[in-house]
């Protein structure tokens, strides 16, 4: 018998990679929901041998869009499970889930997973990457994703959470502009947060931060405790040194070598570039940082996605002061 659960996938333009992520799950699940962001290439046209159920709503980040198809999307299922669309369950991964979801007690609301990454055709193992636990599997009404722009979790309400033994592959398949395009990105997200660390413009509702408690709470501690209060420009050096070489990512290869250095420190680096921009800013023109940052996203040059006063309205719904 098929389990009792739906899958959602959040997409924009991933011809390259969505196909691999639904065939790797609809032989086992009738509920398989697209949740798009408007794509203007092949996705929608892919997606629609797998499914009707796509639905489209404006981009502004991963949890605000994720929360908002945990809200609105038709889900009738005991479970659901989140992927990303360049991701795909193993097969190992899938025979575990038949399984043991339909013997689980009703106290346990939520399942991790490890996330296996591939990049330019490798596995990253070592760096510290492998293995990565993501809570993606939970009861429907149990579970809804922290509001951060960047790194956003699932956060469970209440219940108890067990560890599947098997993988979920990361491999996406676009060319590395693209990927260098992503990160960019990903960096104006990640500087906000660690602005906001400082300044305090925004309430998260977060996961908990604990030394000894799971993978990604003992990884938000070290990272607002220690590295978010690292000098800038200094901390991306260290964290490459730790992944590259502490953590052996050397033995990852060349594709390895670029990776870490991508990923480890030039991505760190441009983030702390960022940050530092907006805080001369800042004081040059006598500002808040809250300012700076809503207009330098407002701008174009650094949105994305994001529609003209997607970022402002995003930031204003949650702050605390600006």
């Amino acid at each position: 018998m098929k389990p009792s659960i739906s899958v959602i996938v959040l997409t924009y333009n991933e011809e390259n990679n969505v196909e691999a992520c639904l065939q790797s799950v609809f032989d086992w699940t009738d509920h398989l929901f697209i949740l798009d962001s408007y794509s203007t290439d092949r996705t929608l046209e892919i997606v629609k041998k797998y499914t009707n159920n796509i639905y489209s709503h404006p981009f502004e980040n991963q949890a605000r869009q994720l929360n908002w198809a945990l809200c609105n999307l038709p889900f009738k299922t005991e479970w659901i499970l989140r992927l990303d669309a360049d991701e795909k369950v193993t097969p190992e991964l899938k025979n575990e889930i038949l399984e043991k979801l339909p013997n689980l007690s009703g106290e346990v609301t939520g399942l991790y997973m490890k996330r296996r990454v591939y990049f330019m055709g490798r596995w990253i193992r070592h760096g510290g990457y492998y293995p990565t636990w993501l809570l993606r599997i939970w009861r429907r009404g149990k579970a809804h994703c922290e509001e951060r722009w960047m790194d956003e979790h699932i956060k469970i309400r209440e219940g108890k959470v067990l560890f599947l033994e098997n993988d979920i592959i990361d491999d996406n398949h676009n060319k590395l502009h693209w990927w260098i395009g992503k990160h960019n990105s990903y960096a104006t997200r990640e500087a906000i947060d660690l602005l906001n660390l400082k300044h305090k413009f925004v309430i998260y509702d977060t996961v908990p931060t604990k030394l000894f408690g799971t993978q990604e709470q003992r990884k938000r501690w070290l990272k607002q405790t220690i590295y978010a209060n690292m000098p800038l420009f200094l901390r991306p050096f260290l964290y490459f040194i730790y992944r590259y070489v502490i953590r052996l990512g050397f033995l990852d290869g060349k594709e390895g070598l670029i990776w870490h250095f991508l990923q480890g420190l030039w991505y760190r680096f441009l983030v702390d570039a960022k940050i530092y921009e907006v805080q001369m800013r800042a004081r040059a023109e006598d500002r808040n940082v809250g300012e700076i940052i809503c207009e330098m996203l407002e701008s174009g040059v650094e949105s994305g996605r994001l529609e003209s006063g997607k970022v402002s309205t995003a930031l204003q719904e949650s702050k605390t002061r600006i």
